[in-house]
C-alpha cells in the first residue's frame, strides 16, 4: 500500500497550489479519502475528506471556499485545489485513505510541505 503526495513548495499569500496523493496497493474506489495539515508544533488537524464515490465533501471551516476536494477513480488520484493561500496554511499535507468515514486510522502519506510566505 502507497500513498504519495506531491505538489507542495513555497508560495506567496494569496497565491495558488494543487496537491495531488496517488494511491497503489488497495482498492482506491472503496476508500474515503481526506487530506490533513500539521503545522509545527501543533496537531495534526482534517482539512477536507471526500467520499469514496465523490458524490460527497466535507471541509474545515478554516478552508471552506478556498479549498476544494476532488478524486480521479480511474486514475488512483485524490486532489486538493488550494486558493487564497494565507501564512497559517503553512504546513505539512498529508492524504489519508478509511473505510470508515469517522475514522482516524487507516492508510497514510508521507506528507508535502505547503509553505505560504513573502
Amino acid at each position: 500500500v502507497q500513498l504519495v503526495e506531491s505538489g507542495g513548495g513555497l508560495v506567496q499569500p494569496g497565491g495558488s497550489l494543487r496537491l495531488s496523493c496517488a494511491a497503489s496497493g488497495f482498492t482506491f474506489s472503496s476508500y474515503h479519502m481526506k487530506w490533513y495539515r500539521q503545522a509545527l508544533g501543533k496537531e495534526r488537524e482534517l482539512v477536507a475528506a471526500i467520499t469514496n464515490t465523490g458524490a460527497g465533501t466535507n471541509y474545515a471551516n478554516s478552508v471552506k471556499g478556498r479549498f476544494t476536494i476532488s478524486r480521479d477513480n480511474a486514475k488512483n488520484t485524490m486532489f486538493l485545489q488550494m486558493n487564497s493561500l494565507k501564512p497559517e496554511d503553512t504546513a505539512v499535507y498529508y492524504c489519508n485513505a478509511v473505510t470508515l468515514w469517522l475514522s482516524r486510522s487507516g492508510y497514510w502519506g508521507q506528507g508535502t510541505q505547503v509553505t505560504v510566505s513573502s
